[in-house]
């Protein structure tokens, strides 16, 4: 009877958890899609042409603290469902252990995941402003130079090839001997564990993030297909492949782009 009513709450809880993080990916995108706050939506952007002449944000107090919600926001919704592999398979875990404690670590555990990216969205939008004062991204903040473009891919595609990238893409790839690695029980060993996850996953994805500055920081198509790349990197088998073969196309790329820019 009392493994009968176990069952039960893990399923629940279970159910809950997929719920939460459906629900927290779906308003994620819509803020970036439509850019909630923003003088212009993700949509629009995407529509215009990249080189199209806009002014560039003023980088206020205010401006800046938008801009940064608006890259938190979007790595919200990009890394989350890659993320979702291993949130669940700690809330399993954690329930098998306590389950009436289970869900609120889970969240504790995702809470620390995001916190890192917050981090990085920091420094992402501190290279923002820099780009834009400097006149290296334009009003559409995209790149304004060719030579910016060459060695953001060169720099990401190497990233593919480093050892350190392939130790970081195995800790999201195989959750189990992961968690048995770093387990901490309760709340704080929750949010311990989200950050060290979280700081697998940028050690992971950074270099690829930063391609956002070549096609455009928020222009849906590279948003987009950076998400879909970023998921199966974590979850697709014999990806760490095409990752490397990823990394070499990227690596050709920005040379030929830097030897005809």
């Amino acid at each position: 009877m009392q493994n009968d009513y176990l069952s039960n709450v893990l399923r629940k809880d279970r159910l809950a958890a997929v719920l939460a993080l459906a629900t927290v990916s779906g308003v994620a995108w819509i803020y970036t899609v439509f850019g909630v706050g923003m003088d212009m939506s993700a949509l629009d952007m995407t529509a215009m042409p990249r080189d199209m002449p806009m002014p560039p944000a003023d980088w206020n107090a205010g401006e800046s603290a938008l801009m940064f919600a608006m890259w938190w926001v979007m790595m919200v919704a990009m890394m989350l469902p890659s993320a979702a592999p291993m949130l669940l398979l700690y809330q399993r875990v954690a329930g098998h252990r306590d389950a009436e404690t289970a869900g609120g670590n889970t969240l504790i555990f995702a809470l620390g995941y995001l916190l890192v990216w917050g981090a990085f969205s920091l420094a992402a939008t501190a290279l923002h402003a820099a780009g834009e004062l400097s006149g290296l991204l334009g009003g559409m903040m995209a790149s304004a130079s060719t030579e910016l473009d060459a060695a953001l891919l060169m720099l990401a595609g190497a990233w593919q090839l480093m050892p350190m990238k392939a130790r970081c893409l195995e800790a999201c790839r195989t959750p189990v001997p992961f968690l048995s690695r770093i387990w901490r029980s309760g709340p704080r060993g929750a949010l311990w564990m989200g950050v060290v996850h979280g700081a697998f996953c940028v050690g992971c994805c950074w270099a690829m993030m930063l391609l956002l500055f070549v096609g455009g920081v928020m222009n849906l198509y590279w948003i987009g297909g950076l998400s879909l790349f970023v998921l199966a990197e974590k979850t697709v088998p014999g990806w760490p492949v095409a990752g490397r073969i990823s990394g070499l196309v990227l690596v050709l790329s920005g040379s030929l782009l830097f030897l005809i820019g």
